[in-house]
């Protein structure tokens, strides 16, 4: 009978010993021990804005007929604002001569403006055709008066921000108004 009193107090006191150690480890709401403080450094690195892309084409209208231009170009002029929210001078950039199916594509930096610069606006312009019987500028699609880029989506492989803008077209016709200035 010893014996079962001696195992019985050794049972209970190591039962007792564990209750006890799994109490102190769990948080029953009474008192948690406060978490480690987690340390975050603070990163001054501002992400840097996505690269534009604008695509659009330049086309020839001769009578009833409308075909690409290969070799024309546009222009894309930005206005952009300070932190103060001030317009800063505009400025522009020439997209690529057109292909053969007259496509054209500009890209914009926007690190390159400074970080203290955001773009406010853009809009395309019609800027050259290299063709001496089709270099008529028209407003169609805004093509002389500035067409606003307009947001069509991300292309995440490249990381780019892509814009499109509505075909402009040169004619052959002198009947149609000459072009007026093209700026803000």
């Amino acid at each position: 009978m010893a014996f079962s009193k001696t195992f019985a107090f050794t049972i209970s006191l190591i039962l007792f010993s564990f209750m006890i150690a799994i109490a102190s480890a769990t948080d029953y709401g009474y008192g948690a021990k406060p978490a480690a403080p987690v340390y975050k450094p603070k990163s001054d690195v501002k992400e840097k804005p996505l690269p534009i892309g604008v695509e659009g084409i330049i086309l020839c209208r001769s009578g009833y007929k409308t075909f690409p231009i290969k070799g024309a170009i546009a222009r894309i002029t930005c206005l952009a604002v300070d932190e103060n929210g001030y317009e800063a001078a505009p400025f522009s950039i020439l997209s690529k001569e057109t292909d053969s199916k007259g496509y054209y594509f500009a890209t914009l930096f926007p690190n390159v403006l400074n970080n203290k610069l955001k773009l406010s606006q853009c809009k395309a312009f019609l800027e050259k055709s290299p063709l001496e019987t089709c270099k008529i500028a028209t407003d169609v699609n805004k093509g002389i008066s500035g067409a606003p880029i307009s947001y069509c989506h991300l292309l995440q492989n490249k990381k780019i921000k892509l814009y499109k803008v509505p075909p402009f077209i040169y004619t052959t016709s002198s009947s149609t108004p000459k072009p007026i200035s093209n700026g803000y």
